[in-house]
């Protein structure tokens, strides 16, 4: 065999190829995400988990106003608890 010659260069050639196939095969069998040309991963786009990722961020955009608004409810009542009985009444009584 001639190492130097253009038949060992196509036997690297395939060896490697088809040892790039067989990995990124066995890769995307057990789940996990294959690679391309460079090394770099390939995830897999998942429906389920994109709509999961969409209403978990409509969820915290929720929670993170009604957070807001009870801080503001809670500023409220730590100011009619520290401030004078006078201005006190006249508050509770404008909250009405």
């Amino acid at each position: 065999m001639n190492w130097g010659g253009p038949e060992f260069v196509i036997a690297l050639m395939a060896i490697s190829t088809l040892g790039w196939l067989a990995n990124n095969w066995i890769r995307a069998k057990h789940g996990y995400s294959i690679s391309d040309d460079h090394g770099e991963n390939i995830h897999k786009a998942d429906p389920d988990a994109t709509r999961k990722i969409a209403l978990l961020a409509a969820e915290n955009e929720r929670l993170a106003g009604q957070i807001s608004r009870l801080e503001d409810r809670i500023a409220v009542l730590e100011r009619i608890a520290t401030d004078p009985a006078e201005r006190t009444a006249q508050a509770i009584d404008a909250l009405r």
